[in-house]
């Protein structure tokens, strides 16, 4: 095929493919699609995701194409139609392929798009194997073995119907509806890929759908079979859910499916609330469910979302009536910071300076809280400063989330105290300087000054100086903190 036909083809085929809201780089990209598919004679569709987020109006940056051949042979062919010709990934033993499109020639809103080719297949399951037997198939296969009806529609890019959508189950009455169901009897989708039952809840919190009744109820007769998948793509799923707008809505259902009881016991035990003479406590699970929806209102930082979940994790292990007084959780920030690393290690979660933040977030909760009363000290508010360091902006954002109360008068008196510890601290680090607190007398000063070499005096005297600064003892400059560094060495008889 020379130049001036594929034009004609792409002409063509774009002047067609009119009724999908598309951007003028997706357009372009598609008619190049199908007029590789043309030369290769082989039938190629535009399908799932891509296909319901542009009908829905919402961004995509995947193209998900499957086509009646080989897919590989497909995403060659498509790369030849781009003048940067992009390099092909392709996974021969999935007969998969992908290429990446970011250049001028297509793209302007600055931003790459990936394209994944792969031959239709069909797939079938033994009841105890995560691995399916995969074979050639037919459109209507590929379809069958999709999850959700407003994932198994496709558009076609050949040249007899392009632009047609082909919907063998009224995905498109779903999207319209706001219902997440599945294509096949629910059993026999999830018992496939048990993963599907989060994916459900996961689509229903993004896109605020209703999940539909057979298919809910479905996750919660199935929900022991989460078991067999892997903690790395539950994990995938958890953060996603908890990116989303309400991320409330996936982890209540979550738990009444009793998945979440499965995959994250620590948070189902904070659900319910005990009673002894009459006196109560919150329920610690709908309160935290309330701080992360609060947080996610001020936040896009998956792992500032993550410390919300876990702030009050150790509640239930801390948990203690105390005659006279009612209920108490004494120390639960320093046992749930204990308890973050062997969560993030269930969870298969970040082994990294991400859970150390999250711990220390945890650790520090109640801290400005604590501030929150009349008459307190600058040394108070130095600590708070220098423990959360360059985080106090984060610390910050999690306490205000977790003021919550039915009361509305009463929340909007703890915010306004709140606004009043923050000020202290803007006020007490703008004299003291204490955030990004770097010793004004090093260990090397020390020890030059006392002709000592590194040992045990050295660390007494930097943190006596330490102290002293945060104390209010001496201010945070070098020619005090060099005097009281004199002064400890007395003390010390050095």
């Amino acid at each position: 095929m020379n130049k001036q036909q594929t034009l004609f083809i792409i002409q063509t085929l774009f002047l067609r493919f009119m009724y999908i809201p598309l951007t003028n780089s997706e357009k372009i990209i598609l008619n190049k699609i199908a007029a590789a598919a043309n030369k290769l004679q082989i039938d190629a569709y535009v399908v799932g995701g891509f296909v319901r987020d542009k009908i829905l109006g919402r961004n995509t940056k995947d193209i998900d194409v499957v086509c009646i051949g080989d897919g590989i042979s497909l995403a060659h062919e498509t790369a030849l139609y781009f003048e940067n010709k992009p390099h092909v990934n392709f996974f021969k033993n999935f007969g998969t392929a992908q290429i990446k499109i970011n250049d001028t020639e297509t793209i302007s809103e600055e931003r790459s798009i990936e394209i994944e080719f792969v031959g239709a297949r069909k797939e079938s399951y033994h009841f105890e194997s995560r691995n399916p037997l995969v074979e050639a198939g037919s459109l209507e296969d590929d379809q069958n073995r999709r999850d959700f009806t407003i994932n198994a529609m496709a558009i076609s890019l050949n040249q007899n119907n392009f632009g047609d959508l082909i919907d063998p189950f009224q995905g498109i009455a779903d999207l319209e509806n706001k219902i997440i169901k599945t294509p096949l009897l629910p059993e026999a989708t999830f018992s496939d890929d048990p993963l599907r039952m989060m994916r459900a809840i996961r689509f229903a919190t993004q896109l605020n759908f209703e999940i539909e009744s057979s298919t809910l109820a479905a996750i919660s007769s199935m929900a022991k079979r989460i078991k067999i998948v892997s903690g790395e793509r539950i994990a995938e799923e958890l953060n996603k859910i908890l990116m989303t707008q309400k991320p409330s809505i996936g982890f209540d259902l979550l738990y009444k499916t009793g998945l979440l009881q499965l995959i994250f016991p620590q948070m189902t035990a904070l659900a319910g609330a005990e009673y002894i003479d009459g006196k109560g406590h919150k329920d610690n699970f709908y309160h935290t469910l309330q701080v992360v929806d609060n947080i996610s209102e001020n936040t896009n930082d998956l792992w500032l979302r993550w410390a919300a979940v876990l702030h009050d994790i150790a509640k239930p292990a801390t948990k203690k009536f105390e005659e006279g007084h009612g209920w108490t959780f004494h120390g639960h920030e320093v046992v749930g910071g204990r308890m973050v690393p062997k969560i993030f290690t269930q969870l298969k979660l970040p082994q990294n300076e991400k859970m150390k933040f999250v711990r220390k977030m945890v650790e520090l909760h109640l801290r400005p809280i604590g501030l929150n009363k009349e008459n307190i000290t600058d040394a108070a508010i130095r600590r708070l400063i220098f423990d959360a360091g360059e985080d106090l902006e984060s610390l910050f954002i999690l306490c205000k989330a977790d003021i919550t109360s039915k009361n509305k008068e009463k929340v909007k008196r703890f915010l306004s105290n709140f606004e009043l510890v923050m000020q202290r601290c803007t006020e007490v680090e703008a004299n003291d300087n204490i955030r990004n607190w770097q010793p004004p007398v090093t260990g090397e000063m020390i020890m030059d000054h006392f002709k000592l070499s590194p040992c045990r005096n050295v660390g007494i005297i930097k943190n006596a100086i330490r102290e002293a600064i945060l104390d209010g003892v001496i201010p945070n400059q070098y020619d005090q903190a060099y005097a009281f560094m004199i002064e400890k060495g007395k003390e010390l008889g050095l």
